[in-house]
């Protein structure tokens, strides 16, 4: 992840570090307007990451890849069906408010890594009838499950550290004879 461009957000991060680090005694006048300068000149995480490593404060480790959010004025759900197929989403892809999946003998996968979100929640609704998802949540999302597995499984978990500017991905349906499963994908992950 160090060798990662930092994004405005990975530097405003780095400079409330900075900020508190100055209250706290920890950086004198001097050491906090040198760290400073560098902070603005960083082009990496990496880089980032020196300037605060000695110093005593709690942080939020910056996030790799910022998430991106398009509104939009649809109000239309994204229907996306694979019956005796499959249907794939990944990249650079729009995740609508809504979107409602349907694997019929087929799989969907949905990575949304890299994608562009409509809203801050989005609801997916997967129905698998004697088929498939698989889900790809970026990391920081927080996933509410909320689907119901009958002679099948939904497996879909949270991440383990909710960023609160991360989307919120509600997952609703029925995996009947199939199955759903979900995992968080670390930015090392690619």
């Amino acid at each position: 992840m160090s060798h990662l461009r930092a994004s405005d957000r990975n530097r405003d991060q780095v400079a409330d570090i900075l900020a508190e680090a100055l209250s706290t005694g920890q950086l004198s006048h001097e050491e906090y307007s040198e760290r400073l300068d560098r902070l603005y000149q960083a082009k990496t995480v990496g880089e980032l990451d020196v300037l605060t490593e000695d110093l005593q404060v709690e942080r939020q480790r910056p996030a790799a890849g910022p998430v991106s959010y398009v509104p939009s004025t649809s109000t239309e759900p994204d229907n996306i069906v694979a019956v005796f197929g499959g249907a794939d989403r990944r990249g650079r892809w729009r995740v609508r408010r809504r979107t409602k999946a349907l694997a019929v003998f087929g799989g969907v996968r949905f990575d949304m890594t890299d994608a562009e979100f409509e809203a801050k929640e989005v609801e997916i609704t997967i129905n698998a009838i004697f088929g498939g998802a698989e889900i790809i949540v970026p990391e920081g999302a927080e996933v509410r499950c909320q689907g119901v597995g009958i002679f099948g499984g939904f497996d879909v978990h949270n991440s383990p550290n909710v960023d609160p500017s991360a989307p919120v991905i509600v997952i609703k349906g029925m995996a009947l004879f199939g199955g759903v499963s979900g995992r968080v994908r670390r930015h090392r992950d690619h």
